[in-house]
Parts: structure tokens; sequence; C-alpha cells
């Protein structure tokens, strides 16, 4: 008796150890399938990101073409002081023809620049929002000015004040 006992004890204990053993397969194939979707997850997502950025830049319109206007040297309004700016401008513009308009009108181009910066003050124009200020006014003036094609783009390429 005490020998039948002794069997079914060890039978038992190999389908105990059995069941552990089949336990532990299953969460160790749950682990890897739950590794593997988020791995394909993560990397499939890093597939739709790339492909954004590609779509991104081949939409990026192309670069018009550009006018330099010389450089200038303006009186700012200032309270305390005399103060000056000394810009430089670069155009970019929507075709050719806008261009040779803009070589033809480039007195009045440089008066009316002159005349929207010698009415700014110095904290106007101190600071970065006061300078995109500045371009987005610069644009719509010479926009108005112009009657075959707009300007897309004005770039500072000198800009000091003092």
């Amino acid at each position: 008796m005490a020998a039948e006992e002794k069997k079914e004890q060890s039978g038992g204990g190999k389908s105990k150890m059995m069941i552990f053993v089949v336990l532990g397969v299953i969460v160790l194939l749950a682990a890897v399938g739950v590794a593997a979707y988020l791995l394909g997850a993560r990397s499939s997502q890093g597939k739709a990101d790339t492909e954004v950025v590609e779509a991104s830049e081949e939409e990026k319109p192309a670069v018009g073409p550009m006018v330099d206007v010389n450089d200038f040297i303006i009186n700012i309004l200032d309270k305390n002081e005399t103060r000056y700016l000394k810009a430089a401008l670069t155009l970019e513009l929507e075709n050719e023809a806008t261009m040779q308009e803009v070589n033809e009108r480039m007195p009045q181009i440089r008066d009316s620049i002159l005349l929207l910066i010698g009415n700014k003050t110095f904290a106007e124009m101190n600071d970065l929002q006061g300078k995109l200020q500045l371009r987005a006014e610069i644009i719509v003036r010479l926009n108005k000015l112009l009657k075959n094609g707009k300007v897309k783009g004005i770039y500072f390429t000198e800009f000091v004040v003092q």
C-alpha cells in the first residue's frame, strides 16, 4: 500500500510538473506574440511617418525667381535718441514676368519700403515678432504695386538697428 501511494505521488508530481511546463510554454508564447505585435506596429508606424515626410517633401513648391533690393539706411522713430536701420532685402517672386516688372518698378518699391519702415519705432523692430510683422506689411504693400504676379516672400539679408 505504501508502494502504491509513492507511485501515485510520484505520478501526480510528474503531472503537476507537466502542467507547470505547459503553462510556462503558453505564457512564453503569449509574451513572444505580444512583443512581435508591438515591434511590428512600431516599425509600420515608422514607415508611415517616413511616407508622410516623403509626401510633404514632394509637395514643397519650387523657389521662385529672386530679386535683390540694395541696402538702405533709414531713420526710425524713437523718443529719446536718433535711431537708424540698415537693411537689405531679397524678394521671392512668382514668375519671370513679375521679375521684369519688379526691376522696372524698383524706385517705387524702394520708396514704398522706405516710407513704411520710416514710420516704425525702434521698439516695433527690435524683436522677432516686429520683424515678422514688418515682413508681412512689406509683402502686402508690394503686391498692391505689382500688376503682373505677386511677391511670394521677403528675406532680410541684412538687418541692423542702431
